[in-house]
């Protein structure tokens, strides 16, 4: 039961911090000045993988802990369905947020930042999916 509560845990610490971001960071990142923008998106990137870091970190393990060695009696399915949204997080990431952080890097864009705000809602609603499948680990 502890790993099912610390993943649980791990999930809704990581889907909150991703709406925060969604609904509060990267709006206001087209309130900067365009000649302050580079500094701060590096900044940004810098900050933000101190506290991304350690959530991806600890949903990885504890997702593949899940898959290897589950807990007696505890469901198949949630499980893939809680690794698949983490999957497409850390796609999304991967592919979508990380190149977009790249070129908002050189300069404001914003075409790269509505991009960004899309890859965001769809990270966010991953997150949020995972979560819901990690509360289902726990409830049944």
């Amino acid at each position: 039961m502890t790993l099912l509560a610390v993943h649980l845990a791990l999930t809704a610490a990581y889907a909150g911090f991703q709406w925060t971001v969604r609904a509060l960071v990267y709006p206001q990142f087209a309130l900067v000045p365009p000649g302050a923008f580079t500094a701060y998106e590096r900044r940004h990137q810098q900050r933000i993988s101190w506290v991304v870091g350690p959530l991806f970190a600890g949903q990885g393990v504890t997702t593949l802990w899940l898959l290897a060695a589950r807990p007696a009696g505890t469901p198949l399915l949630p499980v893939l369905a809680g690794a698949a949204c983490l999957a497409v997080v850390l796609g999304a990431t991967a592919l979508g947020a990380v190149p977009l952080h790249r070129r908002l890097g050189d300069g404001w864009d914003g075409g790269a930042h509505q991009r960004l705000l899309r890859v965001d809602t769809l990270r966010a609603v991953a997150a949020t999916a995972g979560t819901a499948a990690a509360l289902w680990l726990v409830l049944g």
